[in-house]
Parts: C-alpha cells; sequence; structure tokens
C-alpha cells in the first residue's frame, strides 16, 4: 500500500481521507484545525506537524483546499511551499476546485521539480465522499493518470480524464455551472407550484419522473420535505455550501471572459447565490437560494 501525504481535512477532505485508510494505505495528514487532525488520526491516520512534515517520504500527495490563493500558498510560497519538500518519484494529486489558470501553474511548477502532478476536482458531494462514489473529473498526462488511478478508486467509481492541465478545473466549473442554474430554476418552479396549491412533493414525484427530471428533483430537492435526507429537509445544513457554489461560479465567469465564451445564464445564477449569501444564507446548502423566491421554506 502507499504512504499518502493528505492536506486538508475540511468537509471533502476528511471523509476522503477515510477512505484511503480503510483501504490500508499509511497517511500521514495535515490540517490548519487541529480537531479535523485529531478526527483522522482516530480514523488511523499519523498527524503531522506541518504540510511538509507531512510529505516526508511521501509516495502520493492530495490536497483538498477551499481557494486557488490556498494550492498556490501550499505549493509555491516562497518559504513554506511544498514543491522543494516532495521526493522525485512521488505523484501529486489536487482535488481542490480552483482556476484553471492556476492549476496549470502549480502543475508547471511541479514538473520543473521533476514531479508528476495531475488536477482532479471532485463531484459528489460529501454523502458521495463519505460513500467513497466521488466523480474525479482529471486533468493532466493520461500516464500520470494511470499512476494515480488506484488511489483514486478508493475514494470514488467514476474517473474522466478530461484533457491537460487545468482541464480537470475546465470540466469541474462546467458541471458546477449547469448545476447551480438547475437548482436555482427548480427552486423557482417548486415554488410557483406552491403558490397555486400544489403539493411540492407531489410535484417533485412528477418532474423526476419527466422532461424536468434531474439531481435537484432526485438527490438534492430543494424544498423541505420532499426528500427526508437532503439538505433542505434538516434546515439546509451539510451539503454543498451557498457560497462554495458562488465561488465556483465567479470561477467560470473568470474561465468564460479568459477564452471570450458568453455564459449569460452562469452569470445570472452567480448574482442569485450573491443574493442568497447577502441575506445570510451563505453557509447553508446551495439548494437554500430558493428562500430568494419562497419566503417560508
Amino acid at each position: 500500500m502507499s504512504r499518502i501525504a493528505f492536506i486538508g481535512l475540511g468537509n471533502m477532505g476528511a471523509p476522503m481521507a477515510a477512505n484511503l485508510l480503510k483501504a490500508g494505505h499509511a497517511l500521514r495528514v495535515f490540517d490548519l484545525t487541529p480537531a479535523a487532525v485529531d478526527a483522522a488520526v482516530v480514523a488511523g491516520g499519523v498527524a503531522a506537524t506541518s504540510a511538509i512534515d507531512a510529505v516526508v517520504d511521501a509516495d502520493i500527495v492530495i490536497s483538498m483546499l477551499p481557494a486557488s490563493r490556498h494550492v498556490e500558498g501550499l505549493y509555491l510560497d516562497a518559504s513554506s511551499g511544498l514543491l522543494p519538500h516532495i521526493p522525485a518519484h512521488a505523484l501529486v494529486i489536487d482535488c481542490s476546485t480552483i482556476a484553471p489558470a492556476t492549476a496549470r501553474k502549480v502543475a508547471e511548477a511541479a514538473a520543473k521539480h521533476g514531479l508528476a502532478m495531475i488536477d482532479a476536482p471532485v463531484s459528489g458531494g460529501t454523502a458521495g465522499a463519505a460513500a467513497g462514489t466521488l466523480t474525479f473529473i482529471v486533468g493532466g498526462e493520461a500516464t500520470t493518470l494511470e499512476r494515480a488511478r488506484p488511489i483514486l478508486v478508493n475514494m470514488g467509481k467514476n474517473i474522466f480524464h478530461v484533457g491537460s492541465s487545468g482541464a480537470g478545473q475546465v470540466a469541474k466549473l462546467c458541471n458546477n455551472m449547469a448545476l447551480g442554474v438547475i437548482m436555482a430554476v427548480t427552486g423557482e418552479a417548486l415554488a410557483l407550484g406552491v403558490s397555486h396549491g400544489l403539493d411540492a412533493k407531489v410535484l417533485s414525484q412528477m418532474m423526476a419522473v419527466s422532461t424536468a427530471r434531474s439531481w435537484a428533483t432526485e438527490v438534492c430537492n430543494p424544498w423541505p420535505g420532499v426528500l427526508e435526507n437532503a439538505p433542505a429537509s434538516r434546515g439546509y445544513t451539510g451539503g454543498f455550501g451557498n457560497d462554495l457554489m458562488l465561488k465556483d461560479l465567479g470561477l467560470a465567469a473568470e474561465a468564460a471572459m479568459s477564452v471570450g465564451a458568453s455564459i449569460p445564464l452562469g452569470e445570472l445564477a452567480r448574482n442569485l447565490y450573491a443574493m442568497n449569501s447577502r441575506a445570510g444564507h451563505g453557509g447553508l446548502d446551495f439548494s437554500s437560494v430558493v428562500k430568494l423566491v419562497a419566503k417560508d421554506v
């Protein structure tokens, strides 16, 4: 089994690391939150005193961080960047969702240190991370992905190679932009139906087997009480945060501007999630965007 340095034990990283431990890998873990490290140690990991300490003798380095600046800081910082400290034989896998340009920048710097690296953002949410059913969306060399595949399959069930470095981030942003738009319009449709006296659960069941069928109707329905395990039915807690969706839609807008692409619905969705954040719902699941059109949910 592999010696893995796992850096970033948040809502997604912690269950991903737990699945690697269950698969028998040896993990040295690091996070800025001591409680997150403690939980990983209870699961079988070894606590590192720093990110640099985590990569000592590592075969694989995996990072799962919140934003581009954190990834650049982790790998490229002049005084504490990891790249000079990672063993030459090691494989680097960044699972963060970040700007494509940042992914390419870090991968190019890694190559200069003789390190193979892929960007492998994920889809599937916290439930998929816990169940080990994530989808990995990979950018980088095909040969590097084949080195990473035995590790990725311990955390997910779908792996897509979408292109060179940074391509994984572009594809992830395309997916999340579509998801954000679909969730917002599904909430609007349910609110419209309820305003006319329809039962949200029956309406959702009909939509889920009709042409409006989507992840938002079947898995993460935005209306409370429709799906027992959806965040909406537990006060919009857990799941994928509104402000994380807002971040991804902002990255999608940046990606569009970089190539002159037009994303009118994506931009509209970004504004809706920004409004939801300003309404005080930034920490809630992104399905809480329905609150903008249904104040009583």
